[in-house]
Parts: structure tokens; C-alpha cells; sequence
């Protein structure tokens, strides 16, 4: 009698361990680096729009709108929004930065915001280094920083 109830034991015990170790893993918030390449075209009164090129999560488009906040010799300041739109997503970044308007540098940097899809939850901040055509408005621009995001199903 002993025995048997040690091999329902032990049955039970191997029944569990097989149970726990076929669940699924939950991957949790993992952190990726971003560095893209952007190519856009600035359309007037603050509205651009660009293509993300090499951008892992946030491979894709923007759309952004910006209004001017102060001017300080060629050097004008601002802040906005761009949204990026993925195949399974968005991702809202609130700006602020400059441009100098003689040479069309422009720096911006700003939080995560909002996302939506598969990238729902996401934090992180991005910067925005660029130059702009300022005689055509066509300007490209490198997009780096950090995102994290739990990204399983």
C-alpha cells in the first residue's frame, strides 16, 4: 500500500513538471534600438511626411504637423507631432526642436506618446537629425533612440 501510494506520487509530480514545463513563456517588454534613415517632404504649413527606410519596428511612413514656438536669430523652435504607421501599427512621438532656417538643420527630440497594435504599451523617446531642401522642401533625416514594447501576441 505504501508503495503504490509513492508511485501515485511520483506520477503526479512527473504529470505537473511535464504541465509546467510545455506553458507557454510570456517574452515580456523587450528594448530595441532604433536608427533609420527618413526621407520626406516638407508640404507647408508645418505638415510633412516621410518614408522610414531600415527602421526594424517602425519601418514605414510619418506624417507630422508642427507649429513654430519662438525664433531666435536663424534658428527657429518648434513642436509637434509624428506619427509613424507600420504594417501592424502606430507609433505617436510629441516633439520639440529647431531648424535653422538659413541652412535647414534640424534637430527634435520627445517622448513616445500613444501606439496602437502591436506596438500598444510602447515607451521610449526618438530623435530626429536632419537636413531640408529648404529651396524644394524635400529634407532626409536619421531617427534614432530606444523603444520598448511587449511584443507577443
Amino acid at each position: 500500500m505504501k508503495m503504490l501510494g509513492r508511485l501515485i506520487l511520483l506520477v503526479l509530480l512527473v504529470s505537473l513538471w511535464t504541465l509546467l514545463l510545455s506553458s507557454p513563456v510570456q517574452a515580456g517588454v523587450s528594448c530595441h534600438n532604433i536608427n533609420a534613415r527618413g526621407v520626406g517632404q516638407d508640404l507647408g504649413g508645418g505638415v510633412t511626411q516621410a518614408r522610414i527606410i531600415g527602421g526594424g519596428l517602425l519601418h514605414g511612413t510619418t506624417a507630422a504637423s508642427f507649429t513654430i514656438t519662438g525664433f531666435a536669430g536663424d534658428v527657429a523652435s518648434f513642436a509637434g507631432t509624428v506619427i509613424f504607421t507600420t504594417k501592424h501599427a502606430t507609433l505617436t512621438v510629441t516633439i520639440e526642436g529647431t531648424l535653422n532656417v538659413v541652412t535647414g538643420a534640424f534637430n527634435a527630440f520627445g517622448p513616445v506618446t500613444a501606439a496602437t497594435g502591436k506596438l500598444a504599451g510602447a515607451t521610449g523617446s526618438l530623435t530626429f537629425d536632419g537636413v531640408e531642401d529648404l529651396t524644394d522642401g524635400s529634407f532626409e533625416e536619421r531617427v534614432t533612440g530606444e523603444i520598448c514594447v511587449d511584443l507577443a501576441p
